[in-house]
């Protein structure tokens, strides 16, 4: 799997992406309005990606096999001075859950915050039905901080978030 930022090129390829992994993010997402992960949505949002990388703001990941994406990360909500956290989101195309595709591709991205960011904190929040994110994110080594009431509105309905975080090993 190739792992590397988004860019303006990939307009298309996350089209297809997210069309074809429509249901199955359903669950997972909130709802969006129509066109939004059409090409040429994506493609104006993917030139804010690459000034977020720029400027050190967010960094959106893709994993690719064969020049299709197969999975994305995302660090957003950077925040620097005393704090020096982000948030962690993520997804897998259905046909490549459980093969590691993943892990490899959040690892890749810790490693991003907490070198390239200098980062101290990365947060990743997930459903309590949502085993298969709880799974992924203890193999990582995210620690469990709490429950969070009514966290995110999503598919339509306000959601109960697991909240975790993991630290720079190098700052303790």
């Amino acid at each position: 799997m190739e792992i590397r930022l988004v860019t303006g090129d990939d307009a298309v390829r996350l089209a297809e992406y997210y069309s074809s992994n429509a249901h199955h993010f359903s669950r997972w997402e909130p709802i969006r309005e129509s066109g939004y992960h059409s090409a040429e949505a994506l493609q104006t949002r993917l030139a804010d990606f690459e000034d977020e990388h720029r400027s050190c703001k967010a960094a959106h990941f893709i994993g690719l096999d064969d020049g299709s994406v197969i999975a994305h990360c995302s660090l957003t909500n950077i925040v620097y001075g005393a704090f020096r956290a982000c948030h962690m989101g993520y997804g897998v195309s259905k046909a490549y859950e459980g093969t590691g595709a993943m892990t490899s591709l959040c690892k890749a991205a810790i490693s991003h915050a907490f070198s390239r960011l200098e980062l101290n904190r990365v947060m990743a929040n997930y459903m309590p039905c949502n085993e298969r994110s709880g799974k992924l994110l203890a193999k990582l080594g995210f620690s469990e901080e709490g429950l969070a009431k009514r966290y995110l509105k999503i598919n339509g309905r306000w959601e109960d978030h697991v909240l975790t975080s993991l630290v720079n090993p190098a700052n303790t």
